[in-house]
């Protein structure tokens, strides 16, 4: 059989079946999702088979667009670090650095950090992410991610970056005045807690140090967010007690507007990570993106 197959086609079919979704594929290579379902229906053609099912709720691959996948999936990956290993002679790092990153980390790390790397590789286009919830980012297209903590799958590789970050209880001088402060952490079960609810559905235990061992506690109350800064907010305005990066309210901490509790059971200050594939070879502009952030 002799045929031309865009390299372009292919790329296009292996993001759409990849995510599942035109939307989402468009999205990720910077086209529309017009542009991917016309690439998709040439391919198909000149293949005389149909690669992916569509209905308007869902984009599955066929048996055969299942084979495809799993054969070309490996072979982009390789093709795109053998133009890596090329783009690594330019003296000036280029290309898009496309990170996911957590809200947290976008407020307390990437905001101190950009602007100077923007300003250092003008050539690269950083695309960020932000995204609460625990992605796979070899598999979503991410160069590199970033996470509070260092547990992480055994093939990645960890870079700390920013400061030591510091998790506090806060609450409001007026929710004090009415209710009792905390004194020790499972008194929490008994005050309106602001909780924080993660994008699979679940909520955060609170944790603590308590004779040293750490205590987890499934708090409770009127309000559940997934953003920090409405916690923040719910805090000041006396709705409850939060739980939160220091850093995030420091401020508020230093001019009385909100009050620290039970000090003597915080658990020790932890560190954001970046963390990106171990067995991929690094492009250009993350090179320079983990050199930039160790110096």
């Amino acid at each position: 059989m002799n045929m031309t197959i865009d390299l372009h086609e292919l790329d296009a079919f292996e993001a759409v079946a990849r995510h599942r979704s035109f939307r989402k594929a468009a999205a990720e290579r910077g086209v529309s999702a017009s542009a991917l379902s016309h690439a998709l229906r040439g391919l198909e053609e000149r293949l005389g088979v149909r690669l992916l099912h569509r209905t308007t709720r869902s984009v599955t691959p066929t048996e055969a667009g299942h084979r495809l996948l799993a054969r070309l999936a490996p072979a982009l990956r390789d093709v795109a670090d053998a133009l890596s290993d090329v783009t690594a002679l330019q003296a000036v790092p280029t290309g898009t650095l496309r990170l996911n990153v957590p809200r947290p980390a976008a407020w307390l790390v990437l905001s101190a950090i950009l602007p100077g790397f923007v300003a250092k590789y003008p050539r690269v286009k950083v695309d960020v992410v932000t995204d609460d919830g625990l992605v796979d980012i070899v598999d979503d297209g991410f160069d590199a991610g970033i996470r509070f903590g260092e547990s992480l799958a055994g093939d990645m590789v960890a870079v700390p970056v920013g400061p030591s970050q510091r998790f506090v209880c806060i609450a409001a001088p007026s929710y004090l005045n009415a209710y009792n402060a905390p004194n020790i952490p499972t008194d929490l079960l008994n005050h309106a807690c602001i909780c924080r609810r993660f994008p699979g559905g679940h909520y955060y235990n609170w944790e603590f140090l308590v004779a040293g061992k750490p205590q987890s506690i499934a708090v409770s109350g009127p309000l559940v967010f997934d953003d920090d800064m409405l916690m923040v907010q719910a805090a000041r305005d006396g709705a409850g007690i939060a739980y939160l990066y220091e850093a995030m309210v420091r401020e508020d901490l230093a001019e009385g507007r909100l009050v620290s509790l039970l000090e003597a059971f915080s658990t020790p200050p932890g560190r954001f990570f970046l963390y990106y594939s171990g067995r991929r070879h690094l492009p250009t502009a993350l090179r320079a993106f983990v050199d930039f952030i160790r110096k």
